[in-house]
């Protein structure tokens, strides 16, 4: 099939909005070429700073095609009649009457032609860029209301060797004069100038002769390895960095690396200043010895193969970099003048969030909760206190304000500076973590106290006022703090009841004790509760109000856990049953859903399963005709030896299996379930449970529910799949 290649080529493009960018224009002109009955074939996307292009194979003509529609009856007149003739394009008289079920109605038969694909494409790609969806876009010069993410300057259309004529002029707008044609550019300043390509070959060897690598990984890899060789022979290494790795390699078509040396006197600087500095103002790359300490050393990327071996631009960022990094040490050496508590009043005028208050007002609640939680987690009460009031400190400071990707980080070395325990010090440094799925979670009982606090306190706040996450978004990053909650627990292995937490942190707001101006605070997700039939479980210590709210969220961490389990290649289905319980102690709920995972692979679980099925179904249907039947079967009514032996085997496997379920002794639970298959089997063989005798009925299915909640009080075994 003949190929087409289309380039788009411009000013340059954010390196943050090229890959989406290229995606985009693939996916817009396989929707575009659908009607027409195309569908691109082999299709490859490329981006760089200048040019976002695609190349695929397509058939030279689309098919003739025959449509067959139905219209109004045959009779119709007025609106019905002349919608359907506009809509097919026929008139009256090209209708057919045609008798069907019901009477005579009107088909009109739409036969097209097959076009050349070339016709096709230059009809559906002038509105496409148009519409091109770049998250920000200008316009430049001249009257035209075209916009694109920067001025669109060639598009580069061929479709089997032959331009594909088209232009970007709509009615008065002459879009910038720009029209399709064979021609592109190479690097701006090694090649200046056009060139003509006709084909995917052509246009690729044609930029690689004049300076310009059009794949984006080609060029990712070349960054990697140059810098990481440049490394080797100063016997350092690249701290790794892929978002930087993939920025960088959007920001240069023709990559050389260079290393470059960072002056002595500000290596008493934290590394992590220096390599925030780095990254955030120049684009650089850090390194760093063996041993983990930081060098003097960084590497950069020019665009170009310079004469003199690139010392003259390595110069030159080096004087930057000195720049930047005499503005880091301003901030460094002023903000420790100042102890970092010192820095708490300003948060009192910070805003967290318009209906949750101030950072000051959090700061109060993160000292409270971290407290409440501390023996809960084997950490020191006061130490948890006193890091948790200082782990929002260093937002008012000058180093955070010019990086906040420092935050936590910054209020580490103050708080070390200033004399803090260092559990304090670790516990504010680390309570953000972890930020994302390759993230250390706090392991010191203090650091995790605080982390906890702050991402439960996220959590029961904004679901308070009903800021949820959608479908469509999660502006809070709430789904991303109950992963953290539920990594913090898993892997620090923490016994914590998440309903009494949940409703601990929400007792740390304002508006739980009946201060604030709205009454409606936390209503939302509560009232969604009880509507559901949500009732406190007993012994509750909280009112029914906080224990739906907390109940509620403890489902959202529990789905989160699903969808982390699943992607882990764990039965989600075993963990629903498990959750079915009603124990929100995520360590022992896992424990228990590995112990039922086991059981049911094996003979004994999965016949006993089948036989919960079948009691379930039996009382389903049952319970229908009658209501609900009471628990439990008289001794006189226990006629046959199949139903004694049954009711003997719950008397003993019924209060063992809860026994080990209280000693957390799942495995025991599990074995006490077993010894239920073989009097179950024989019950079911040999006894009829809708007996003539009513009496005898009514008390076999209540041996049947007696059975059935045996196996509910371990995990509720109808949500089990399979």
């Amino acid at each position: 099939m003949p190929e087409l290649l289309l380039e788009l080529f411009s000013e340059e493009i954010p390196a943050r909005m090229q890959a989406r960018a290229a995606e985009d224009l693939g996916r817009l002109l396989a929707e575009a070429l659908k009607p027409a009955g195309l569908v691109p074939q082999d299709l490859r996307t490329f981006h760089g700073p200048r040019r976002i292009a695609l190349a695929a194979t397509l058939p030279e003509a689309t098919a003739a095609v025959s449509e067959e529609r139905r219209g109004p009856r045959a009779d119709a007149t007025g609106p019905a009649l002349e919608g359907f003739l506009r809509s097919t394009g026929l008139t009256r008289e090209q209708l057919e009457a045609r008798e069907g079920k019901g009477g005579t109605y009107l088909y009109a038969v739409i036969r097209r032609d097959g076009r050349a694909t070339s016709e096709v494409l230059a009809e559906a790609i002038p509105p496409l860029l148009r519409r091109f969806p770049w998250p920000k876009s200008m316009r430049w010069g001249g009257s035209s209301a075209f916009t694109w993410v920067r001025p669109l300057k060639r598009i580069l259309c061929v479709f089997g060797g032959a331009v594909v004529p088209f232009d970007l002029r709509l009615g008065e707008d002459d879009g910038h004069g720009l029209a399709s044609a064979e021609l592109t550019e190479g690097h701006r300043l090694l090649h200046p100038g056009a060139f003509p390509a006709r084909s995917l070959a052509e246009w690729q060897a044609g930029l690689r002769e004049r300076g310009v690598i059009p794949e984006a990984g080609e060029r990712e890899r070349l960054i990697e390895e140059g810098v990481a060789r440049l490394a080797a022979a100063e016997g350092l290494e690249v701290v790794p960095d892929r978002g930087l790795l993939a920025e960088v390699a959007g920001l240069v078509e023709w990559p050389v690396p260079l290393l470059g040396r960072i002056d002595d006197a500000f290596m008493d600087l934290p590394p992590e200043v220096m390599r925030t500095t780095m990254r955030v103002n120049q684009r650089y790359f850090a390194l760093r010895h063996p041993d983990g300490r930081a060098a003097n050393r960084f590497a950069l990327v020019a665009n170009i193969e310079a004469t003199d071996g690139g010392q003259a631009i390595v110069a030159g960022n080096e004087r930057v970099l000195r720049a930047r990094l005499s503005d880091a040490r301003f901030f460094w050496d002023l903000d420790r003048k100042t102890r970092l508590e010192a820095f708490l009043p300003k948060l009192d005028s910070v805003v967290f969030h318009a209906k949750l208050g101030t950072q000051g007002e959090r700061v109060a609640r993160l000292e409270r909760l971290a407290r409440w939680l501390a023996p809960k987690v084997g950490a020191d009460a006061e130490q948890a206190a006193r890091a948790a009031r200082l782990a929002k400190a260093d937002l008012a400071t000058g180093m955070v304000g010019e990086f906040p990707e420092l935050q936590g980080i910054m209020g580490r070395y103050y708080a070390l500076a200033g004399g803090e325990a260092p559990e304090v010090a670790e516990a504010v440094g680390a309570h953000y973590r972890p930020l994302g799925p390759g993230d250390a979670v706090p392991s010191e009982p203090v650091a995790v106290a605080v982390a906890l606090a702050d991402k439960l306190d996220q959590l029961a706040g904004f679901f308070a006022v009903d800021e949820r996450p959608t479908g469509s978004g999660d502006p809070y990053a709430l789904r991303r703090a109950a992963l953290g909650v539920i990594r913090i627990v898993r892997e620090n292995g923490l016994r914590l009841s998440l309903a009494d937490a949940f409703a601990e942190a929400f007792f740390g707001y304002p508006a739980a004790t009946g201060t604030t101006a709205d009454p409606r605070f936390g209503m939302a997700v509560a009232t969604e509760r009880q509507q559901a039939g949500f009732r406190p479980p007993a012994g509750s210590a909280h009112p029914p109000m906080v224990a739906s709210f907390a109940d509620g969220l403890v489902d959202f961490l529990a789905e989160r856990l699903r969808v982390q389990l699943r992607a882990e290649g764990a039965r989600h289905d075993v963990l629903a049953a498990v959750l079915g319980s009603g124990d929100d102690d995520l360590n022992r709920l896992l424990a228990r859903a590995e112990a039922l995972r086991g059981f049911l692979a094996t003979p004994e679980g999965a016949d006993l399963l089948a036989a919960y099925r079948r009691a379930a179904s039996i009382l389903r249907i049952e319970e229908k005709k009658d209501g609900p039947h009471p628990e439990g079967a008289e001794a006189h009514l226990l006629v046959a030896p199949a139903e004694r032996a049954l009711a003997e085997a719950l008397a003993q496997a019924g209060p063992a299996a809860s026994s080990a379920l209280r000693h957390e002794d799942f495995a025991a639970a599990m074995a006490a379930l077993a010894a239920l298959k073989p009097p179950v089997d024989a019950f079911f063989d040999g006894v009829t449970v809708n007996d003539p005798d009513p009496a005898l009925r009514r008390n076999r299915l209540g041996l049947l529910k007696t059975l059935r909640g045996a196996m509910d009080r371990v995990a509720d075994f109808s949500k089990i799949e399979g």
